[in-house]
């Protein structure tokens, strides 16, 4: 791969899936900071647009624009060859997909390992891990210290834990003082109304930049393997993410603020792992995470 001249003019399609989408601010973030010419593209970005200052960030590409768009371009940057970018008429100049660095047998997480493409594979000898997330001047981090972010729901179902373990989970935070409340996306809402029967909260945020807004006021964040755990580390809100085998919490963690994982119980195989992780995942287990979670914070802080 021809390294990049500052000069270079580049297009970065983002993945339609918020935490794919952060992830890949970390390439656009280096290009930026080193001086390349460098648009974003994604449904997620141009709502958080806000959130990301000085980011050329514009509308997610359809078929159509991306043939009147991207041959502008001198190279573009996507996670896989595939929605806007996947017809093979289309007049594309060099094309560079990132799957291939998110597939290796590595022991890093994929924040660093978009770090590392960034230094290895584009040249940019000072990259760095931030994506460049940055919180509009009127919010205060962390305000609410004692509240808890708990997302219940992710992109699959066999990435969520039981939303019964979820409550009981809630439950015992609230005893212990915390104000545990349940964000859910609107069309998951009305799935999520029990909780409030056991006066726990659900807020309704509505857009994506409302959720971040919450989130970076919120104290911390428990929630399954998603963008909005990716997007709470991302904020740099403490953050424990629950994953249903190790392999793909040592990839896809959350790569920013402070984190800890938690996993399901042993299981001989990968396939038992995933298709019964959440019932080998226990409360207590959970708990004591989010105790040695609180513990490295306040050791980070003394």
């Amino acid at each position: 791969m021809r390294l990049l001249q500052p000069a270079s003019r580049v297009a970065v399609v983002l993945s339609p899936a918020l935490g794919d989408s952060l992830l890949m601010m970390i390439v656009v973030r280096n290009l930026r900071a080193s001086g390349v010419a460098v648009t974003a593209f994604g449904r997620n970005a141009i709502m958080l647009a806000a959130w990301f200052p000085d980011l050329d960030l514009q509308p997610e590409l359809t078929r159509d624009t991306a043939r009147a768009i991207l041959p502008r371009y001198q190279r573009v940057i996507a996670m896989r060859r595939d929605g806007p970018i996947a017809d093979p008429t289309l007049p594309l100049p060099e094309v560079v997909v990132l799957e291939p660095a998110c597939r290796a047998r590595s022991s890093k997480s994929m924040a660093e390992r978009l770090m590392q493409f960034c230094h290895d594979e584009l040249g940019l000898t000072q990259a760095g891990k931030s994506n460049g997330m940055t919180a509009p001047g009127a919010l205060q981090h962390r305000r609410h210290l004692h509240r808890i972010a708990i997302h219940p729901t992710a992109s699959t179902r066999d990435k969520c834990w039981l939303p019964s373990r979820f409550v009981r989970l809630a439950l015992r935070l609230r005893k212990l003082g915390f104000d545990p409340q349940f964000v859910v996306a609107p069309q998951e809402r009305d799935a999520w109304t029990f909780v409030q029967a056991h006066g726990i909260g659900l807020p309704e945020l509505g857009s994506i930049e409302n959720v971040a807004a919450w989130l970076y006021e919120s104290g911390w964040f428990i929630g399954n393997d998603s963008g909005i755990g990716h997007l709470a580390s991302c904020l740099d809100v403490p953050t424990l993410s629950l994953f249903m085998r190790r392999g793909l919490a040592r990839t896809w963690q959350p790569g920013w603020g402070a984190g800890r994982v938690v996993i399901g119980g042993y299981l001989p195989t990968a396939r038992l792992r995933e298709r019964y992780w959440k019932y080998t995942l226990s409360v207590a287990r959970v708990a004591r995470a989010f105790e040695r979670l609180r513990n490295q914070q306040q050791e980070a802080l003394a």
